[in-house]
């Protein structure tokens, strides 16, 4: 059984892996963290039952007390190097869904675990469909001149653009050697063009009623491709978490993107 400390335990995405993790086979939740809800078990919290692991407020301890192989985390951008850190010092494995990493950090916590003890999983979006979408994208972009995305997220989401529209931009950049077109008028309405990465703008966009969709539109002569993925609810994430807990021990080192776990 992989014993599993899931890090943001009370907020949408965790309960979400909380009740999946319980249903798989191989896998048991052992540890809960969050700073909501502190000394209730996490069970009653999913409504799936007491489960006889309650939510307590710290990380390190936590990992120590509940003797945990994995680590998840859906927390926040401005916790989740500290987490993986606290991981890494453990000795233990994470799988991340957490974003706002930058290159500066992954380098960073590279050289923390420079004796490769844990293996960290990191994916912007657990979505299979997410991750087919953005492997169409790189076969799109060789063929088309622009390229811009569109992401849609809920109101709450703390951090913009989102992971996976930024990871998409730079697959479709290093597919296409940066040679896309971005000299579209720049002198007129600047400020509504997006973010550029490479030469892909990518734009955000924040309300209620959306749990997280992206739209890859390329542009040609007398042509345009659209690549789409729609997220319904949460549980659309659950089957690469589960299996990205699942393979994390067999990695090495830093591991980025569910697709490097597929077989593609």
């Amino acid at each position: 059984m992989i014993r599993v400390l899931m890090n943001g335990a009370c907020g949408k995405m965790g309960q979400d892996v909380i009740k999946a993790v319980t249903n798989a086979e191989n896998m048991e939740i052992v540890g809960a963290v969050d700073i909501a809800n502190v000394g209730q078990d996490i069970g009653t919290i999913c409504g799936i039952g007491e489960l006889g692991v309650l939510v307590t407020s710290d990380t390190f301890t936590s990992i120590k007390e509940c003797a945990a192989d994995v680590m998840v985390d859906f927390t926040r951008p401005d916790l989740i190097l500290n987490n993986i850190k606290t991981a890494i010092k453990c000795g233990i494995n994470a799988v991340v869904g957490t974003t706002g990493l930058t290159a500066e950090n992954i380098a960073e916590l590279e050289a923390l675990n420079k004796c490769g003890k844990s293996k960290i999983f990191i994916a912007p979006n657990f979505a299979i469909g997410a991750v087919l979408m953005m492997e169409f994208s790189k076969i799109a972009a060789k063929q088309f001149e622009w390229a811009e995305v569109i992401e849609f997220h809920h109101e709450k989401k703390l951090d913009a653009p989102s992971g996976t529209a930024l990871r998409t931009a730079e697959l479709i950049r290093d597919a296409t050697g940066n040679r896309l077109s971005d000299t579209a008028t720049p002198e007129h309405g600047e400020e509504s063009r997006g973010m550029a990465k490479g030469n892909v703008r990518v734009h955000a966009v924040r309300m209620p009623g959306v749990v997280a969709d992206q739209e890859v539109i390329f542009g040609g002569l007398g042509q345009t491709l659209t690549i789409s993925h729609k997220t319904i609810n949460r549980e659309s994430f659950m089957p690469g978490v589960v299996l990205a807990i699942s393979k994390v021990d067999s990695l090495s080192g830093i591991v980025i993107g569910l697709e490097k776990l597929l077989d593609l």
